[in-house]
């Protein structure tokens, strides 16, 4: 390996932070999982990984600084001898012989871009994130689902924008934008490594005939005159089938049919405001009826 600061490009002045950042942004760039197949830049990864290993351990850092260790850790031959003559390899110094001790800041980086699951923090996951052993990544994908679908849950056939189907179950009453969490179905994962989860959002399609505010459905329903003046029962659409509603006289009041709205903890309603409906045209009978009455009733 070159000069680890010249592979992250950093000064030899950079702070932590600067160094920090620099491998994010490289780490991102040219993690395999985005370079599928890609053998050069998976080994520029490993670099750039072994790089911030060096640079990230203070006492690693300064010791590379004066010469004693060179980019891959080793004793130089002339500084940090311990017994025999010996000296300490980067495997062995002060890490009772992990050659990943200093991999701490890897697996909190990695485990960033890689979904938010934390890795372990035993040797040899820090050893597979370094040498082309990760979880794959999360990916993100939008979804519709019907207007029903939302209010009441249950299972749901969706296509992905990759137009993949998978079959998932919704909550009742989910709201939009509302994200599922599909374990498994990112990217695959390298070395035998698990795959990545899909994260949905969903996006809630209309209804023809339903509005819905919090865990209330509203419905316009149409009448006729005559319903909506001398009252009656009527057949009244729900989200889960048609009921049977009575319509009181001079109907023109929101009308609440308990537990027909959306599902789930605490049960919606579903509220009815009755439209009258005139026929068109209008019939002569009818005109000359309210013309009579009009005459009989014209208040000033």
């Amino acid at each position: 390996m070159s000069d680890p600061y010249k592979i992250l490009d950093v000064s030899k002045t950079a702070s932590a932070a600067e160094i920090k950042s620099a491998y994010r942004k490289l780490a991102k760039k040219l993690h395999p999982d985005l370079n599928p197949g890609r053998k050069d830049v998976e080994q520029k990864f490993k670099e750039v990984t072994a790089a911030y290993d060096l640079l990230s351990d203070a006492d690693k850092r300064a010791r590379y600084d004066r010469g004693e260790i060179d980019a891959q850790g080793q004793d130089r031959g002339f500084s940090g001898f311990s017994g025999g003559g010996r000296g300490r390899t980067h495997g062995q110094a002060g890490t009772g012989g992990d050659p990943f001790a200093g991999f701490g800041g890897i697996d909190d980086i990695l485990a960033e871009f890689m979904g938010g699951g934390r890795p372990r923090r035993g040797g040899e996951n820090r050893a597979n994130a370094g040498m082309g052993r990760a979880r794959g990544s999360d990916v993100t994908y939008t979804a519709s689902i019907p207007f029903v679908a939302a209010c009441l849950g249950g299972k749901q056939r969706l296509t992905l924008t990759n137009d993949k189907m998978v079959d998932v179950t919704i909550p009742a009453g989910v709201e939009e934008d509302h994200k599922l969490r599909l374990k498994g179905q990112g990217l695959p994962g390298m070395g035998g490594a698990a795959a990545g989860d899909a994260i949905v959002t969903l996006h809630i399609e209309p209804h023809a005939q339903f509005t819905r505010k919090d865990r209330d459905v509203f419905l316009d329903l149409p009448i006729n005159l005559s319903e909506a003046v001398l009252g009656g029962a009527v057949t009244v659409p729900t989200l889960d089938g048609q009921v049977s509603m009575k319509i009181p006289k001079g109907a023109g009041t929101t009308l609440r049919l308990k537990g027909k709205g959306v599902g789930g903890t605490p049960q919606g309603d579903l509220l009815v405001k009755p439209r009258i409906l005139l026929p068109d045209p209008l019939p002569q009978d009818l005109v000359d009826l309210m013309e009579e009455w009009a005459k009989k009733n014209d208040h000033p």
